[in-house]
């Protein structure tokens, strides 16, 4: 397999305005993250305003994460079509559209058709900005430059509940993409202005049963364990059947690309072991911080009954000191490799966890902040050193692919870590409920909840102590090539 055919090359750098093209980059990220985690503080008055559960409200974040699921694996092969400012703009396009149309949503349906709209512009975006990063700063600067990013992709996450809080305090949760859409056309235009192409086009060509195995397999993996934690039951049989036919498809569609002179996605990726580290540890890690994004502020809303504002303000300080240290992060990881920052932040996140699975409705709100400031410290020793020695190993020719595997897998671990925990709440608070004294009681309804919550954070004990052992594999890349 020539892996050199199957990946868009570098141009000549020589005329590439770095600083512009990574501002365009930071600011489109930005506000697609910020209205993501947003919404994760307006769930309870989205649930009550359309009449929902808690497990369909949850499709606002799988549906999301499905979509990326579906068209991450194909960014290899797109950005081997069209340009850097092409993939930009269009990606923006699509965010602005979803936006807009989420900011007149008058149904959850309407809402779920624009968050999977959304989806479409970050589906194109993620792995476009990796790529050009990786094309346009050589190795040993990538560390910093990656940080830079982290700064922006995390602090994103960190304003958006507490944003999202002040506005549904005076408004409705319509207005978060309301204060997003200025927001984005901003970003259009600075784009449309600072934004060059920085690979040669290869088109080649299309197979399209590739597309059909990934789209059926990582489409039915996700939707699977997404139909679990729904409510389904992991004996369901549509979870059996779309998880079983998925895991088929992704096997068939691996096969495939091994055999192809020009693969849709190059698998020669995961010869590079340090790769292969990486992308444990960054699904690991997804799986932690996204589960726990999504039972914190329902735990702190329904089991101690704080306002949105309150809650978004309680879960501040630490998605901000994680931002602020990711460039710290990215220039010890520049001088000390990433070892002396990934398992230390393993250890912290497990511990952190057991303290979760220790909250009842006596839990302080400082104990919370404290929790989640470690957990957010953990994260950032993790994420970033993983991800860019993982990627550093691969020679330019794989750039494409590799960060297309990375991302695809992110979202579809970001899922699956999701729908678990919200399978395992539901069955932790049925099983409270069945023994209770008094079910009609509305305050054993919020114990048998929170027992619920408790039990979840289990499940990010046994990840993390999975990503500590992996972590004690893990060395620094000797970068023998250059960004060209």
């Amino acid at each position: 397999m020539d892996s050199n055919n199957t990946a868009a090359t570098a141009v000549d750098t020589s005329n590439i305005k770095t600083m512009p093209i990574i501002i365009s980059f930071l600011i489109a990220g930005f506000v697609g993250l910020f209205s993501e985690t947003a919404l994760n503080i307006a769930l309870q008055n989205i649930i009550n305003g359309f009449g929902i559960s808690a497990s369909s409200a949850q499709w606002l974040t799988t549906g999301y994460l499905l979509t990326l699921g579906v068209l991450v694996p194909v960014s290899g092969l797109i950005m081997q079509w069209f340009t850097t400012r092409q993939l930009f703009l269009t990606s923006l396009v699509f965010s602005i559209i979803g936006t807009l149309i989420a900011a007149i949503a008058p149904s959850f349906a309407v809402l779920l058709i624009a968050r999977i709209v959304q989806a479409v512009g970050t589906a194109l975006l993620l792995p476009l900005m990796f790529n050009t990063i990786l094309n346009i700063i050589p190795p040993h600067r990538r560390g910093k430059a990656m940080g830079l990013i982290g700064l922006v992709i995390m602090f994103a996450p960190a304003v958006g509940p507490t944003v999202s809080g002040l506005i549904i305090d005076k408004l409705t949760w319509h207005w978060i993409f309301w204060f997003s859409l200025p927001l984005l056309v901003i970003a259009l235009v600075f784009g449309a202005f600072f934004m060059q192409n920085v690979t040669q086009l290869t088109k080649p060509k299309i197979d399209i049963l590739s597309i059909v195995l990934s789209t059926i397999g990582f489409g039915g993996v996700v939707y699977g364990f997404s139909h679990a934690g729904e409510g389904g039951g992991w004996g369901d049989p549509i979870v059996i059947v779309t998880i079983a036919v998925g895991i088929l498809s992704l096997i068939l569609f691996s096969v495939r690309q091994v055999k192809m002179e020009q693969p849709m996605m190059n698998l020669n990726a995961f010869r590079y072991p340090m790769f292969v580290l990486g992308l444990l540890l960054i699904l690991v890690s997804m799986m932690v911080m996204l589960s726990s994004m999504i039972l914190l502020p329902l735990y702190l809303q329904t089991s101690l009954a704080l306002t949105p504002l309150v809650a978004g303000l309680t879960m501040l300080p630490g998605g901000v000191i994680n931002g602020l240290l990711s460039p710290v992060m990215g220039g010890l990881f520049d001088k000390f490799g990433p070892r002396f920052l990934v398992t230390p932040g393993l250890i912290i996140v497990t511990l952190v966890m057991f303290g979760f699975s220790t909250i009842s409705l006596e839990t302080s709100t400082s104990f919370i902040v404290g929790l989640h400031i470690a957990l957010m410290i953990g994260i950032s020793m993790i994420m970033m050193p993983a991800q860019t020695n993982g990627l550093n190993q691969l020679p330019p020719s794989l750039y494409p692919d590799g960060t297309a595997i990375m991302n695809t897998l992110q979202q579809v671990a970001g899922a699956i870590g999701t729908a678990v925990a919200i399978s395992i709440m539901t069955a932790g608070s049925d099983r409270y409920m069945e023994s209770a004294a008094n079910p009609q009681d509305p305050n054993t309804a919020i114990q048998a909840f929170t027992e619920g919550v408790q039990s979840s954070f289990i499940f990010g004990i046994i990840a993390a102590i999975v990503g500590v052992v992996i972590s004690f594999f893990i060395r620094r890349v000797k970068v023998d090539h250059q960004a060209n």
